[in-house]
């Protein structure tokens, strides 16, 4: 799906320095963001011997963690505005997730509210700058994403911790791409 990236009607932004500043530090903060779930998740998996995906989808059916949807990233039309609205729109319903993998793993709390303040943080930059470019900010509906899971058992919820930070590292692989897409328009 890449591919139809092409055709993004940016031109009106591609030499805008501010605009290539903006993408170039927000993909180097999207790059920390990511290590920092990766290094949660070798907590969940040093800690609960949760390391696998696949070993553990029978167990996902069972829980209410779904993906953030980014598809308006790497759709065939393509429109900056629709992909901003969506990470922004993400990495605010990933903050509030974080909450249950804070709950999972006090003893790294420290960690994960860094995360919760750097997701916030990039939120509120892609939304500074779509409206400092005057970009139109389209809001996702968010029902049953502000919620967090109840989870039936621990064990659950340490699935569901595993699930939220495999989760969130997809989504900001998806954001780092379509970053570096832009960057190079």
């Amino acid at each position: 799906p890449w591919r139809a990236l092409h055709g993004a009607p940016l031109a009106e932004l591609s030499g805008d320095q501010d605009f290539q500043l903006f993408l170039q530090k927000n993909l180097e903060f999207t790059r920390k963001i990511k290590g920092d779930v990766a290094t949660l998740q070798r907590v969940v998996c040093d800690t609960f011997q949760l390391c696998k995906e696949e070993e553990l989808l029978l167990v996902r059916q069972d829980l209410s963690i779904a993906q953030v949807p980014l598809e308006q990233c790497h759709s065939l039309n393509f429109q900056a505005e629709a992909c901003f609205s969506q990470i922004r729109d993400g990495l605010r319903a990933y903050h509030g997730s974080l909450a249950a993998v804070l709950e999972l793993l006090p003893g790294d709390a420290s960690l994960v509210e860094t995360l919760q303040l750097d997701a916030a943080n990039l939120s509120s930059n892609i939304q500074q700058q779509m409206e400092d470019l005057g970009l139109a900010t389209v809001t996702y509906p968010t029902e049953g994403r502000d919620a967090l899971p109840a989870f039936s058992s621990s064990f659950h919820h340490q699935v569901g911790g595993f699930f939220i930070l495999a989760n969130f590292q997809r989504f900001l692989e998806t954001a780092c791409r379509a970053l570096r897409h832009l960057a190079r328009l």
